[in-house]
């Protein structure tokens, strides 16, 4: 069974299990037997996709509640529907976003817009499950999110020659729905943040250095002991308890902790980003991914609009369009767009007509999700919502495993490709199907 330690107490928190599948089989035997027969010139792209450049992380924007496809990234101005809501024009000829993000409009190159996303579930608490693992809901299997993921299947992160002293995988501002590491074992779940002004929680000792040691010294004596007659041949091996504290040591002295503070940046890069704790947790996710993170994820509380929609996914979007606009525009200034996957995601849409208190209720059927950076194609606008209200199944559908399938296979992971649980079964790690508009 999988370690439970939280994966930055873990130096193998990141690394790629032993699995196999059909196509991992038949590229590894039979191609390879057979490549003389392959011409040239399809050896030779072979060859440039196995050596293409790969993004290394992925940073995920959160719009928890469910944020209107409506007023964000799908408006459709002037029709029943809209009830009002204002639309503005973006880079690229033809798309509009809602009112209130004119900043990532003029960006609308650098990123796409999937409009049909579609899910199975209304409620929260399983939208979001099945949203950010690309799975429903299911008795006795608890699946783990994208993050957790490509911790256990990308290799380790390095920087100055030695693995990443802080977590690979992170949740700012989280809800009580963080990324979790599911199956893969609670060392996947992302370490939580708050507010980036403040100091990370629990990172400094309270008592001097001296005391500290003979602390250190004391419970090493506690674990030899404990460690006898259940650990066969100690000799050169070390408990998981140990391993931990010595992780946990090295995270609180590294120089690496000082990407999470974003204090120290210029007032006019924090400006940029706006004045709210979204805002300084993106430019913080920046900072991360720079540093080696794997997986960011930024929650954005507050879109969970039954009442009063359009007003309050104004003032939603006066907070995430600087933000999100500044986080591409730094990740392009750093040269790190093409390393780095921004996912801006929400658990569901909301309903095409306004209720009695003039706001929108749960809509699974049809929102909208933006993908950019990391090699993927941007200005595009996959996918179309009824602008009627009357259709329930959106134009070029995208399913939600879809989203998860595209980006694994971005990174280089073999979406296809099967894990096996702790108790034995085997899963795969995902079941959608390639977006290829965006490859």
């Amino acid at each position: 069974m999988e370690s439970m330690t939280p994966s930055f107490l873990s130096p193998g928190s990141c690394g790629k299990p032993e699995h196999l599948s059909r196509r991992t089989l038949l590229r590894g035997a039979g191609l390879v037997g057979l490549s003389w027969l392959t011409p040239l010139s399809q050896q030779l792209a072979i060859g440039a996709e196995k050596s293409r450049s790969r993004p290394k992380s992925v940073i995920v924007l959160w719009l928890q509640g469910g944020a209107s496809q409506l007023e964000t990234f799908d408006p459709h101005p002037d029709s029943a529907i809209s009830y009002g809501s204002t639309s503005i024009k973006t880079a690229v000829k033809g798309i509009e976003f809602g009112g209130g993000l004119e900043r990532t409009a003029g960006l609308a190159n650098e990123f796409s817009v999937l409009r049909s996303v579609t899910g199975d579930e209304g409620d929260h608490a399983r939208a979001m499950y099945h949203t950010k693992t690309g799975f429903r809901p299911f008795p006795g299997v608890i699946h783990p999110s994208i993050g957790a993921v490509m911790c256990h299947e990308l290799p380790v992160p390095v920087t100055g020659g030695k693995p990443l002293d802080i977590p690979t995988h992170i949740s700012i501002l989280p809800s009580a729905f963080p990324a979790r590491g599911g199956y893969l074992g609670a060392r996947f779940d992302a370490f939580q943040v708050g507010n980036p002004v403040r100091p990370v929680a629990d990172l400094s000792s309270r008592v001097d250095s001296k005391r500290d040691e003979k602390r250190f010294k004391s419970l090493s004596v506690l674990e030899e002991s404990f460690a006898a007659g259940r650990i066969p041949d100690l000799e050169g091996k070390r408990t998981l308890h140990r391993t931990s504290i010595e992780s946990a040591k090295a995270m609180m002295n590294s120089e690496q902790l000082a990407a999470f503070d974003v204090s120290k940046r210029p007032a006019s890069e924090r400006n940029a980003y706006g004045d709210t704790p979204f805002g300084r947790s993106c430019l913080a996710a920046l900072e991360l991914v720079q540093a080696g993170v794997r997986c960011v994820e930024v929650t954005l509380k507050g879109w969970d609009t039954h009442i009063n929609n359009h007003e309050l996914h104004l003032k939603q979007n006066e907070i995430l369009d600087p933000a999100l606009a500044s986080l591409i525009s730094g990740l392009k200034e750093r040269d790190l767009y093409e390393d780095t996957i921004l996912l801006v995601g929400t658990e569901f849409g909301r309903t095409p007509k306004l209720n009695v208190t003039e706001g929108r209720d749960h809509w699974p059927h049809g929102f909208s999700v933006l993908l950019g950076g990391g090699g993927l194609r941007g200005g595009l606008a996959i996918g179309e919502t009824d602008p009627s209200g009357e259709k329930t199944e959106p134009a070029r559908k995208v399913k939600v495993d879809d989203v998860h399938a595209t980006i694994l296979s971005a990174l280089g992971i073999d979406y296809e490709s099967e894990l096996t649980t702790p108790i034995g079964r085997p899963l795969p790690l995902s079941e959608g199907r390639l977006i290829r508009e965006l490859l």
